[in-house]
């Protein structure tokens, strides 16, 4: 059977180079006689492809030697907990609540701390991003919050917020590697990898030095202490290992593409594709404020739920998986991550004009 053009919002689209070179190795890791799968992650092979993976990301982000990169797992859902547990040591934290994961992570941080929500697109249905540029950041606030692309309503944070100072802490799970980042400018970067690095089960935690100590939050767990993790080189107890593997292939798929920078053009030609059909179909519109468009999910509606729904089934019976929007929202989502290559959006434009020809 050929492959689909998949575009979920994840697990999502591997890169098929990534797939086969795994699928040679599946049973015989480089003459080990054994799976990665299979493989102690106390190996000396193991320590290779963990080694390789941290010192591929450092690269390919340009991370300074004062930031740690933890591989963890949870997903970015687990990090909502951990990091008021390890970060707020005055017990304080401001968040802007763009989205829904930005809200639960709002919503877990009260849990351990007073959590102020200090600006919010919650009005117009998470459409924008609001303006960042002087927020009301809170005098004793251990760190500001963003979630810096929101996958179910499709926006990004084109410029940082203005943190007076503070520490900003970022989940960045659906755009991680989509282009350049300055990570100077965060003290935490996280994010989940099922989107555009790996297969689900491995976050990437990117912290500042600074920021790992023994003073954390009473009754937290060692296993969701940073400093367990960055002593033990991720490796305190099994770590996902075969996601991580994973991962290393990608991250040198990415090398051999030209990087973060090959990627942004990459994307924004993607992206580009499908926003100006948007923005000049009778029957289709996109969802999202112009300025805050993220590129690497595009949602988008045609008005009327029934017409939405025999889209999402006609798409698919003609081999494109996972068009369905988000169950909170409903209409449509393309997620067309770093793997989606530009004839899956060429083709989805195609069939969407044909669509609109016959249902308009």
């Amino acid at each position: 059977m050929a492959r689909v053009y998949n575009f979920s919002a994840g697990p999502a689209v591997l890169p098929e180079e990534v797939l086969r070179e795994a699928a040679d190795e599946m049973l015989d890791y480089r003459g080990t006689g054994m799976s990665v799968m299979e493989m102690s992650h106390r190996s000396k092979a193991y320590d290779t492809i963990i080694k390789e993976a941290e010192a591929d990301l450092r690269d390919l982000m340009k991370i300074p030697d004062n930031y740690k990169v933890l591989f963890l797992q949870g997903g970015a859902s687990q990090q909502f907990a951990m990091i008021p547990m390890n970060l707020m040591k005055n017990g304080v934290a401001d968040y802007i609540v763009t989205g829904q994961w930005a809200k639960k992570a709002y919503q877990e941080a009260s849990i351990y701390g007073k959590a102020n929500k200090i600006a919010s697109s919650e009005d117009e249905t998470f459409s924008y991003i609001p303006d960042c540029s002087d927020l009301p950041i809170s005098e004793d606030a251990d760190y500001v919050y963003i979630c810096e692309n929101n996958t179910i309503y499709g926006t990004k944070f084109k410029t940082l917020p203005n943190t007076k100072g503070k520490t900003l802490v970022a989940d960045v799970s659906s755009c991680f590697l989509s282009e350049p980042v300055d990570v100077t400018r965060y003290g935490v970067i996280y994010g989940g990898v099922q989107k555009n690095i790996g297969p689900a089960g491995v976050v990437i935690v990117i912290i500042r030095e600074d920021l790992i100590t023994e003073e954390v939050l009473p009754g937290t767990p060692t296993m969701l202490r940073y400093k367990t993790h960055s002593d033990n080189a991720s490796l305190y107890n099994t770590p996902p290992a075969y996601g991580i593997y994973i991962c290393g292939k990608v991250f040198k798929w990415l090398k051999e593409k030209g990087g973060l920078e090959a990627m942004k053009e990459y994307n924004e030609k993607k992206a580009q594709i499908l926003y100006d059909y948007l923005d000049e179909s009778k029957l289709f519109r996109g969802t999202v404020r112009r300025e805050d468009r993220s590129l690497m999910n595009v949602p988008f509606v045609t008005g009327n739920e029934e017409l939405d729904a025999k889209f999402v089934k006609e798409a698919k019976e003609a081999g494109f998986e996972n068009l369905k929007g988000h169950r909170s929202v409903g209409g449509m989502r393309a997620s067309i991550y770093n793997a989606m290559p530009v004839e899956g959006v060429e083709k989805l434009v195609e069939f969407m004009r044909k669509f609109e020809a016959e249902n308009i």
